[in-house]
Order: structure tokens, then sequence, then C-alpha cells
């Protein structure tokens, strides 16, 4: 299904795009909003991440030292309940993201930080790879104004560095909208998915590549 609907909005990324860069009073509003911070639960702490597919997203982060689950769903819109149907029309506001839950003693937000950035073509806007639309947009969610402060300054860093326009929204966070049951855990229980072999895991394995040192 995700190979099906990558080709869809591919054809129509014209289309997807004007319509993501219309000025939207519910998406403002999302931005604008005071962020929720989640308290520890059971000494783990809680992060949330966009960047493309998620189930590319869940397996990169799933093999980070001090990560102990990746959930996949949905944030940043303005739609209740949102599904993996509605999500993919580019109208929900939402983005695929994930939950990270990690052991900030072993793990800090400044390295998943790394970690995010690290993982992407963070030039890229409304997208990543093969999936287009905005729904598959770059954004980080902070809970507190620290967190606000470190994602904004790691952009201008980057920017500086790298020389680029950094594609990353950054947003309160809100509430995440847990996925679909089928799509938890999807690399690892689908790893002869063609999109997972040829999409997931090239970008898996480059992660990795890269950051050995942050492994389990």
């Amino acid at each position: 299904m995700k190979t099906i609907l990558t080709l869809l909005i591919s054809l129509n990324l014209s289309l997807v795009s004007c319509q993501t860069k219309k000025p939207n009073a519910k998406q403002d509003a999302i931005i604008n909003a005071k962020a929720i911070e989640v308290p520890l639960q059971n000494d783990l702490a809680k992060a949330y991440f966009a960047s493309g597919c998620f189930w590319c997203v869940e397996a990169v982060y799933e093999s980070v030292n001090g990560v102990t689950e990746v959930i996949n769903g949905y944030a940043g819109g303005y739609t209740e309940n949102p599904t993996y149907q509605l999500s993919n029309t580019g109208r929900t506001g939402h983005a695929e993201a994930v939950e990270v839950l990690y052991d900030p003693t072993i793990v800090s937000f400044s390295t998943l930080l790394e970690v995010y950035f690290g993982s992407q073509d963070v030039t890229q806007i409304d997208g990543q790879g093969p999936d287009n639309g905005s729904q598959y947009r770059s954004i980080i969610f902070y809970q507190n104004q620290d967190q606000k402060d470190e994602i904004i300054n790691k952009i201008k860093q980057l920017t500086k560095e790298l020389n680029v326009n950094i594609a990353a929204e950054v947003y309160p966070f809100l509430k995440f909208w847990k996925g679909e049951d089928y799509h938890q855990n999807y690399e690892r229980l689908h790893p002869n998915n063609s999109y997972i072999r040829n999409i997931s895991i090239p970008r898996l394995r480059k992660f990795q590549r890269k950051f050995k040192h942050l492994l389990k």
C-alpha cells in the first residue's frame, strides 16, 4: 500500500505542494499553542519526531542505545482521531510521526536530535526520499522552552555548517495519536516488503554506518 500511495502522491506533488503553502488558521493555532510536557513514566522520557515514513524512522530510533520502544502514529495536525488513509490525503494537518520512549540516563534529548538530523535529507521539504506530501514533512516537537531553544540552536548550527536551508518545522507538542496496529514494528515484521527492502533498510544502514557509537 505504501508503494502505491507514494506513486499516487508523487504524481500529484505539485497540487499537494500548493495546498500545503496556503495559509491555514488551524495549523497556525497549533504552531502557536503552549507545549505540553509529558512526565516521566517508569523513569522513561518521551520525544516526538516526524521525518518521512514512520516505518523508516521507527527502525532508526529503535537501533539507538537507550531507546526502549518506538511507536508509530500521527501528530502536528488539527483533525481528531486521524487514520493512515486520512493522513495520506494531506488534508488533516498531521504528519506521520513517532513516539520515542527512552532512558534519559543513557541517551539525551540532544543525542536524539543528532539522530534525527543524521538520518534524513535535512533539505527535503514535505517529504523524505520518494515519499512526498505534507503528511511526510519533517517536524520536531518540543515539550518545554529548553527543548525549543536546543532545537532552534541546532537548526541554526546546521544551517551555518552546511550552508543549506533546513526543512524541519518546529512545533509545540500537543498530542500524539497512535497509529494502527499493523504499522507497529513494521520493518521488523515485514523484512521482505519491497518498500522496506528498497527504502527503509538502506536508510537505516546509512544511519548505522555514520553513528556506530550510538547503536545498541
